[in-house]
């Protein structure tokens, strides 16, 4: 059986899983955030050293996260309980107010092309999912590079201004409110 590719403009895998969320562990589907903005962050496992500065960072930003319309999921291969101890007994993961994907069969990994077979764990993937369910934009670390908040927002702020602004594109350090180019007309001259 031939390995299916993960592609940008096309639909995200779709998956249910276990949640640790608000002191709670529940149940969620990708299908649950269909008209939403949705950031799958996927890091290797709680109580480590790297992925709580990563997940801190994200929980200081998700207030504007969430005014951009995005909801965010963190993902690794550990069980909701492990999430539940981390968040119990860390000061940092306590700011946590995200869903943290509970994926201790690795499958979700696998579908995101983030599993690390020798290890059961997953490597540090960002994707970007659109609200009708089509990523739009994935990046993936090895595990010892953290990754940018402010650069994953910046990201998601290009994409929403492409969506809305259809014809129009965002160069590169492209912020809200700078120049965009239209293919066909700025390209020529003007880089």
């Amino acid at each position: 059986m031939e390995e299916q590719k993960l592609c940008i403009n096309e639909k995200a895998p779709a998956f249910t899983a276990e949640v640790y969320h608000n002191n709670e562990i529940k149940k969620v589907s990708l299908k649950d955030y269909e008209g939403k903005w949705t950031v799958l962050f996927f890091y290797p496992a709680d109580f480590t050293f790297i992925c709580p500065t990563e997940l801190g960072e994200l929980a200081n930003k998700y207030d504007e996260l969430k005014k951009l319309g995005v909801e965010v999921l963190s993902v690794s291969t550990d069980t909701t309980f492990v999430h539940k101890a981390w968040h119990d007994n860390s000061k940092t993961i306590k700011n946590v107010k995200f869903p943290m994907v509970a994926d201790p069969t690795g499958q979700i990994c696998k579908d995101y092309k983030t599993y690390i077979l020798e290890e059961g764990l997953s490597l540090r993937g960002t994707f970007i999912i659109d609200p009708d369910g089509v990523l739009k934009a994935f990046e993936v670390h090895d595990n010892s590079i953290g990754r940018s908040v402010d650069e994953l927002i910046r990201k998601i702020q290009a994409a929403q201004f492409v969506r809305e602004n259809g014809g129009e594109v965002c160069p590169a350090n492209w912020k809200p409110g700078s120049k965009t180019l239209k293919p066909g007309l700025d390209l020529v001259g003007k880089i």
